[in-house]
């Protein structure tokens, strides 16, 4: 058995990666993470392949930036992501866009798919992985402009413990646990939890959320190993759907307003997530991993949200509808991978051939609210209008059958195959692989009876090229294409239109390089071409899908990371991007910009250890000009945030933190749902932690 010590002491973070080994044993390594850089992943290729490696743009946010940075969410880590934004998600889940794409099933942990809609805690991450670009040959269907993955932290072989308490300016608290214990010379557990209440800025939001996740590891023997992981996470919030516009831009001068309905505006999550991975290295040159995931999620929200402004300059109104949504799911999942390392001649293998199940069932249900008998309704009362004031306020609707209702069962399965090849030849790298997917979906209208159903069969191919003409420097090439059924992200809009329609197809072509001057400190830049046919996008209304055609994405994307001078700590990111429809249709003609990616995107942040005790960090944040919808009538005006911290060294065991968010109180708008659900950014808020190790 080959282990090897780690440190857990002081400010020191402890991290896991299960390596080839060197001479056929499972190996369990820890040790010091240099600033932000992360040297290796298996998240881009399943295969252990350095960062630098990889013929595709990755950005990795580790634990310790996370919590420098006082993340505490999805959408804050892709703050630092450059090519990607968060979307609203229309309050109650996790939404991203990825070179043009928006997502809300494009989300793995582990490597496995995460595709239900709610939002994602970090308490228990090593990193936050978001690749960019087509990534079908890796993850299946979907993934045309990238994907997120979680990487959990595992079990080591040490005893070391951690917490986490903070509060902010608003009155929002946080706390988080880590501890981990080895049970034996063979089995370890390491258990992490979180209990969080949120409050902000908007008027009657507030919300809690908690999440367990214990983990046992165990060696059989030098060459097997078996992990066991259960999670559970509940969350209930208020659901915000942000401010209306008005003459296309945002409503001004209600940052805090809330354009809902205490006690009718709720989301409710209860999710039961287990995991097993068992890894087996018969010797040197063969390795074989096994996942297998049961996840279980049962979801439901509420909300009123605004539609749009009416009425006259000196008596404005707002117009308000209203649903209830409920979403439960099941995913069975079946993930293994064989790699062997083969010689032929000069050139070196690492061949990789895995096969996929997966089972996916929805039950999901839809009812409209309706104000009967209310002044001011119309649509058959499922709208209503109300004076615009401050605070605003508005009459309960009741939520009921009557127009527009849905209720849907559906089962999706899968089966994969697929074969990667990495060549090395001296300083030349070749990275081929293709996957073959055959999707089916069956659905069922439980109100009509009405059934559909429909197979595709995909074949997602991937190159890559990587010239090494020093050894610390990556040029590279690659293509990539990923489909994506007409079912959609979430299983819901398959009708006897969208049964016939073809798969959305995504193509990449992109160049890039990575350099790693010193060990710890990774630049990367790339330069990419994807397009997309036969595609739908969100639509200005809530709730409403368009087709587009096809659009156009180009950008360039700049980033640092890393340690750069021992005392000093990056991550830099920028992007030059636009993103085009590029074939007319009735509701997005060509020329027209995809909603939520601007021009430019900066993100600069920099922590500065002045003295061992003594910490300082500085960030900017800037986004110029982006559209809310396809229509784009509607534009959120450019931005520039910035953001500071302290940190200071109490002692080797505790370390107080204060960040402060938004210094000049910028009133801004990040993201937004439709051309009526806009969010306002954070105002001026200071932030306090306490993070102790044990």
């Amino acid at each position: 058995m080959a282990l090897a010590a780690g440190l857990s002491a002081g400010t020191d973070r402890a991290a896991v990666a299960a390596d080839e080994p060197a001479s056929g044993q499972v190996v369990v390594v820890t040790g010091r993470r240099e600033g932000y850089a992360v040297e290796e992943t298996r998240t881009a290729t399943r295969t252990p392949t350095e960062l630098k490696d990889v013929p595709q743009a990755v950005t990795a946010a580790t634990e310790e930036q996370i919590e420098d940075r006082a993340f505490r969410s999805v959408s804050d880590v892709l703050r630092a992501v450059p090519g990607a934004s968060a979307a609203q998600g229309e309050g109650h889940r996790d939404q991203v866009v990825l070179r043009g794409n928006n997502s809300t099933a494009d989300f793995f942990v582990d490597g496995l798919r995460d595709d239900a809609q709610y939002y994602r805690p970090l308490y228990n991450l090593d990193r936050v992985e978001v690749l960019r670009g087509p990534s079908a040959m890796t993850f299946g269907r979907g993934g045309g402009g990238g994907v997120v993955n979680r990487v959990t932290k595992q079990p080591l072989f040490e005893t070391f413990g951690a917490g986490t308490a903070s509060v902010d300016s608003f009155g929002a608290w946080y706390l988080d646990a880590d501890a981990n214990l080895p049970l034996s010379e063979q089995v370890a557990a390491r258990v992490n939890a979180y209990r969080e209440e949120f409050r902000n800025h908007r008027d009657v939001f507030d919300g809690r959320a908690f999440a367990v996740n214990p983990t046992v590891r165990a060696l059989f023997g030098p060459s097997t190993g078996v992990a066991l992981s259960y999670e559970y996470v509940d969350d209930a919030r208020v659901v915000d759907r942000g401010v209306p516009s008005q003459g296309g831009r945002p409503l001004r001068g209600f940052r805090d307003t809330f354009f809902g309905v205490e006690g009718a505006n709720e989301l409710g999550l209860e999710a039961h997530i287990l995991r097993a991975t068992a890894e087996h290295r018969p010797s040197d040159d063969f390795g074989l991993v096994s996942r297998l995931q049961y996840a279980d999620y049962d979801k439901f929200y509420r909300n009123v949200f605004p539609n749009g402004l009416a009425g006259t300059a000196a008596a404005p109104t707002v117009a308000l509808g209203a649903y209830f949504d409920a979403q439960k799911r099941e995913n069975l999942l079946s993930q293994t991978d064989l790699t062997w390392r083969a010689s032929t001649g000069a050139a070196r293998h690492l061949i990789l051939l895995g096969v996929e199940f997966g089972d996916q069932r929805t039950r999901s249900d839809r009812l409209n609210g309706f104000w009967d008998g209310v002044a001011g309704a119309t649509m058959g009362g499922r709208q209503i209008t109300r004076p615009l004031t401050d605070p605003f306020t508005a009459p309960a609707p009741v939520f009921r059958r009557g127009t527009g209702e849905r209720s849907t069962a559906s089962e999706a399965d899968f089966f994969a195959l697929l074969a990667q090849d990495q060549v090395t030849i001296g300083p030349v790298e070749i990275l081929a692989g293709i996957r073959y997917d055959r999707f089916s979906l069956r659905s069922v209208n439980l109100y009509t009876g009405e059934r559909f159903r429909r197979t595709d069969e995909l074949w997602s191919p991937r190159a890559g090229l990587v010239v090494h003409p020093v050894e610390s420097v990556s040029l590279y090439g690659s293509y990539g294409r990923s489909y994506l059924p007409q079912s959609g992200d979430q299983f819901a809009s398959l009708d006897l239109t969208s049964a016939a329609l073809e798969p959305e197809k995504f193509e990449n072509v992109e160049a890039g390089v990575k350099w790693e001057p010193r060990p710890g400190l990774l630049l990367a830049g790339a330069v990419y071409q994807l397009d997309r046919t036969n595609t739908r996008a969100a639509g200005p209304n809530p709730g409403e899908v368009v087709l587009t055609g096809a659009q156009r994405s180009r950008g360039i994307e700049l980033e640092a990371s890393g340690r750069v001078v021992p005392n000093l700590t990056v991550s830099a990111a920028y992007a030059l991007q636009e993103a085009e429809i590029r074939r007319t249709t009735a509701a997005a003609p060509a020329g027209r910009n995809v909603a939520l990616v601007p021009k430019h995107q900066v993100s600069l942040w920099g922590r500065w250890d002045a003295t061992p005790r003594l910490g300082l960090g500085a960030g900017v944040e800037h986004r110029s000009r982006q559209f809310t919808s396809i229509s784009n009538a509607v534009a959120l005006p450019a931005y520039t945030r910035v953001d500071l911290a302290a940190f200071y060294r109490l002692s080797d065991k505790l370390e107080a933190q204060l960040n402060v968010e938004n210094l000049f109180d910028d009133g801004y708008f990040p993201t937004a749902h439709s051309d009526n659900n806009i969010s306002t950014g954070v105002p001026l808020n200071a932030r306090l932690t306490i993070r102790a190790r044990l």
